[in-house]
């Protein structure tokens, strides 16, 4: 196959076993890397009812199509496992340089399987991958585990995808971070990485595959060069320039998304960041936009530029939705989040999830450690998280995420859980994206903004249709390894995959790639015992609140687009794939594991 190296890593980490496995050319075109070799591993490998942290559990690195390759935006892979924090289909994505690195170095995924019996972690060069004792890395921080990977190996160049101490103690919403900045962050893969005790993932190579064409994959590439500037101008100051704007509209989220005013977003917004605080921005493989902000502070608190700078799902999560507007500890979280491998947006919900049952005297200060878990005070949140990084005292409870918190506090306090599926919601209001509140709910891995849509219309019959038209333009970045950020045009990411793979695919044939994926992932899930049921939001979107522009959703509307999405899928009225459609897709086979 052009393009792509062709071979798979199992690694059985209970004996150490290490093989090589082919990847046979007509599976690859089925799937094209990404979520959808994660999905059919996932669903034909780890057993009905399976332990998110035992040994049956798979950990899956898989690269995209485009990953490594010259094109702009190729820096990113993906990540999946049966999620602890679901008990369902888990994935999550991550840029930076080592998705790049490992298909320079030999291969296309990694398959992890067993529980090592002591901390180990994983190196590749070129080809060659070797299983190496990690217990002097236990217990380390990110980026003083980086450094001493790249010390023991005497090559400053490596790339790694490492785990702090949250993975190390399952926190429920552990992430694992490639190059120390970029989080592989949603649905808990870090956990699932330290329950198998493997600490990092440290790769090396100089040979990429060979490319189908070249020459007209490098004048593609050439062109977005010349025009970045003028096309990706909205990120210049990274995620979140239009903060105030979204407060203003009601798209930030408020206070554990009551909504309303939050006049402080003045105080925490990108560019007061960027102008009194911004080391630099940074990048990943291959892509001049430069989104990713780097920050330094010496006072009140001491933040270390190695873990970057909040993104505006942080300065959301933890700041608006926690009614906080302290940039300084925001700044703080955030490095704290990166150093121990959080995710932040988990994080913050679980926070102003806490918050608000404080307000309402579910929980005491007895509860809380003695902490003053009112909105807006920086410093409780502060503490939250060292604790919930680290599971101590209060923090153990949080770290099982909002769901599961939920159902031990009780007393009503379910209803404040802003979760789908056990993930919490990402910084996008659901009633003001409707669209994107309508795919919240019926994402396989819960809610998920990064492969939603942003239609800002109200919700209607023809919602459903919007985000099944457009969400699979915004799910396809995921099975070929780019960024969603980089303005490609669906025509040019088609030619690249042609000038990679050598394969003239057409837009039909790549959509019904994606939905292979999405299929596969969604019987994952029922075969786990999800139903419609769990494709819905939380109750509190259907109010509208007191101040602000926000209006509820009616249920009857998203109940009818909810039904206008399964029927264009191919789904019966409980969302379940027909075998008809599954025999379209040419996964006829997948319809035997949707039988109790």
């Amino acid at each position: 196959m052009k393009g792509v190296n062709g071979n798979i890593l199992r690694v059985d980490l209970a004996t150490g076993k290490l093989a090589v496995e082919a990847i046979p050319e007509d599976h690859y075109r089925l799937y094209l890397g990404g979520r959808g070799l994660i999905a059919h591993t996932l669903l034909t490998e780890v057993p009905r009812g399976a332990d998110p942290f035992g040994p049956e559990n798979r950990l899956v690195f898989a690269l995209g199509t485009l990953t490594g390759h010259p094109f702009v935006g190729s820096g990113r892979n993906s990540v999946g496992c049966k999620s602890p924090l679901s008990g369902g289909y888990g994935e999550s994505e991550a840029g930076g340089f080592w998705g790049a690195e490992l298909k320079r170095a030999g291969f296309e995924a990694i398959i992890l399987e067993g529980i090592s019996p002591k901390p180990v972690y994983l190196s590749i060069k070129d080809g060659n991958p070797e299983i190496r004792k990690a217990d002097h890395l236990w217990g380390m921080e990110t980026a003083d585990t980086q450094a001493a990977i790249r010390e023991e190996l005497g090559d400053k160049r490596i790339r790694t995808a490492v785990i702090g101490p949250a993975g190390e103690k399952r926190v429920r919403f552990a992430c694992i971070l490639n190059d120390i900045t970029h989080a592989a962050g949603r649905t808990g893969m870090g956990a699932v990485m330290g329950s198998k005790r493997l600490k990092a993932i440290a790769v090396r190579g100089s040979h990429p595959p060979e490319v189908a064409d070249k020459e007209k994959l490098h004048a593609l590439n050439r062109l977005m060069h010349q025009k970045y500037k003028e096309l990706s101008k909205h990120w210049r100051y990274g995620t979140g320039s239009e903060m105030i704007a979204y407060e203003a509209a009601g798209n930030t989220p408020v206070r554990n998304f009551k909504g309303g005013r939050f006049p402080g977003v003045e105080k925490i917004n990108v560019q007061v960041l960027c102008k009194k605080y911004l080391e630099k921005m940074d990048n990943c493989y291959g892509c001049p936009i430069r989104c990713k902000r780097v920050v330094k502070l010496q006072e009140p608190f001491c933040v270390d530029p190695v873990y970057g700078g909040p993104e505006y799902e942080t300065l959301a999560a933890l700041g608006s939705n926690c009614g906080i507007d302290n940039l300084e500890a925001l700044m703080k979280a955030n490095e704290i989040c990166n150093r121990c491998g959080i995710d932040t947006i988990s994080t913050g919900v679980a926070i102003s999830f806490a918050m608000e049952c404080a307000e309402k005297g579910i929980l005491s200060r007895e509860d809380t450690d003695g902490l003053d878990l009112s909105f807006g005070n920086a410093e409780a949140m502060l503490r939250m998280v060292e604790q919930i990084a680290l599971r101590k005292g209060f923090g153990d409870l949080l770290a099982e995420g909002t769901k599961r918190a939920s159902e031990r506090i009780g007393k009503g306090s379910g209803e404040w859980a802003m979760q789908v599926k056990g993930a919490e919601l990402p910084m996008h209001e659901p009633r003001h994206k409707q669209a994107m509140g309508l795919h919240y709910s019926m994402h396989v891995t819960g809610a998920d903004h990064s492969t939603g849509i942003h239609d800002t219309e109200a919700m209607d019959k023809e919602t459903g249709a919007t985000l099944y038209q457009k969400g699979f333009s915004a799910q396809l970045t995921n099975t070929l390894g780019i960024c969603k950020f980089v303005p490609w045009s669906e025509a040019q990411v088609r030619e690249a995959v042609e000038y990679v793979t050598g394969w003239p695919l057409t837009a039909q044939d790549l959509m019904q790639v994606v939905e292979r994926g999405v299929a596969l992932a969604r019987i994952f899930n029922i075969r786990e015992g999800f139903t419609e049921k769990d494709d819905a939001l939380p109750k509190r979107f259907e109010a509208s609140p007191p101040d602000g522009p926000l209006k509820g959703l009616d249920p009857e509307r998203f109940a009818e687009a909810r039904k206008t999405y399964y029927r264009l899928m191919g789904w019966d009225e409980s969302g379940v794939p027909t075998p008809s459609r599954l025999a379209e897709l040419q996964i006829g086979w997948a319809a035997k594991y949707l039988i109790p």
